[in-house]
């Protein structure tokens, strides 16, 4: 029994580690792409215009 105890917390590690992946792969595209992509690019243009307005160059 002491080899079930030793394999048992991989094993449940793999499997929600595979769970992850495919709820990850599962959610890229689809109909949200577009909004969170709108989402991205306006947070990103927001901190450039913070950034130009105070002077600091990017690098």
């Amino acid at each position: 029994m002491d080899y079930v105890s030793a394999l048992l917390p991989p094993v449940v590690m793999a499997v929600f580690f595979s769970g992850i992946v495919a709820i990850i792969i599962k959610t890229q595209g689809g109909p949200n792409k577009a909004k969170e992509d709108a989402i991205v690019d306006a947070a990103l243009a927001r901190a450039e215009a913070a950034r130009q307005a105070d002077g600091t160059a990017a690098h």
